[in-house]
């Protein structure tokens, strides 16, 4: 097993994850700062999510902190239940409803209306980059047209760990642009999400500077990134089988189970992070109190014993849940703002702009990353409306 880890470098994830779930699904990993162990089968991924007692959020506040400042991601117990309470409200499935019509369908028909006469766009750079950053940039109460700033500042706060040179800097920059609209959400509030943040009130008392912002800086590359890299991957899919292509054109009633095949196929994010709190046995592999236990659930979402057939993308597959937004009391709390941008987005795209298809002339994409998964580039061709 030494050797296929040693090889991660170079081998295609699914294929190390693979090796991983089959001989050794806990395994410490190698060149990292923390002591740290990828647990990669589903059963076991899903236990230790569940789990806040024996495996706790704390450590993201280490890996997150420097960047992201004071986040929920690494809350636990009640403190984790006040604080997400504060915002779970403007996520709620019903809550949404009001976003649909008045700025995510107008949103992604602007976008559509700036390629529909070309007959040929890259997808990627001209739809999915833009469209979930300027949604939650309208649902937090932020000017929509410096999306691309958001988008720039969300790709390298997202390098973390990796560079904190580059990602503590945007993390500045962020706060910075952040600073005057929040000052002046605190004395004229005015309904969107801001304002719901710097009004409400933990314990009596309204948040601090550093919360409100760990909430921003956490909340606009989230709904920013993750989506649009998955909405990517649902292209992706559906421009890679053109034959299931034209079912879902002709029944886009079959666009929920897209995603949901899609999520789990190739989710966006494909770890989570935890630390335990105590020593803990995980399949058969003994780890002390304090290390770092990483979820891949990009493998515990291919793992062949709760997934038939799992690397191929089937839209008949029986329904099962998947781990593409964790799950337990931190699971994905803008889950159901994906979904619904995912939705409203690639019926537009499949709507208004017929036959569809990849470029031939442009290469063959694919979708790329190991932490973060998406196709880097979609390139396309149309009908056009004069044509």
């Amino acid at each position: 097993m030494g050797d296929v880890v040693a090889d991660t470098e170079t081998m295609d994830i699914y294929d190390f994850w693979d090796a991983c779930r089959r001989d050794q699904p806990v395994v410490k990993l190698p060149g990292t700062v923390l002591d740290a162990w990828l647990v990669t089968r589903h059963d076991d991924v899903e236990r230790v999510l569940r789990d806040p007692k024996r495996f706790s959020s704390r450590i993201n506040a280490d890996t997150m902190g420097p960047v992201m400042g004071i986040v929920i991601l690494a809350m636990d117990g009640e403190e984790h239940r006040r604080y997400r309470n504060l915002v779970a409200h403007a996520f709620r499935p019903s809550a949404l409803a009001q976003w649909e019509h008045s700025l995510i369908a107008p949103t992604i028909d602007r976008l559509i209306d700036g390629i529909a006469p070309l007959g040929r766009a890259d997808l990627v750079a001209e739809i999915t980059s833009k469209f979930p950053v300027q949604v939650i940039a309208g649902v937090l109460g932020v000017p929509s047209e410096d999306h691309a700033e958001f988008h720039a500042w969300a790709d390298a706060m997202n390098l973390g760990p990796e560079d904190y040179t580059v990602s503590t800097a945007a993390s500045r920059a962020m706060r910075d642009y952040l600073t005057p609209i929040v000052e002046d959400r605190k004395t004229r509030p005015t309904g969107d999400l801001i304002s719901d943040i710097v009004t409400a009130e933990v314990d009596g008392q309204r948040l601090d500077d550093e919360h409100i912002y760990g909430f921003l800086r956490l909340l606009l590359p989230a709904g920013a990134e993750t989506t649009y890299r998955e909405m990517g991957n649902c292209l992706f899919a559906l421009l890679s089988h053109p034959e299931t292509l034209l079912r879902v054109r002709a029944d886009l009633g079959l666009l929920d189970t897209v995603i949901e095949e899609t999520l789990r196929w190739e989710t966006s994010v494909t770890m989570v992070n935890r630390e335990t709190t105590c020593p803990v046995r995980i399949a058969g592999t003994e780890l002390p109190a304090g290390v770092s236990v990483v979820c891949a659930t990009g493998s515990a979402n291919r793992d062949g014993s709760r997934f038939a057939r799992p690397d191929e993308w089937d839209l008949d597959r029986p329904a099962r849940q998947h781990l593409a937004f964790g799950t337990g009391r931190h699971q994905c709390l803008g889950m159901h703002l994906a979904r619904l941008e995912l939705r409203v987005g690639l019926g537009a795209l499949l709507t208004r702009l017929p036959g569809l298809r990849l470029d031939d002339g442009a290469g063959t994409p694919g979708v790329e990353g190991h932490a973060f998964r998406s196709p880097p580039c979609l390139p396309v061709v149309f009908d056009t409306p004069a044509a």
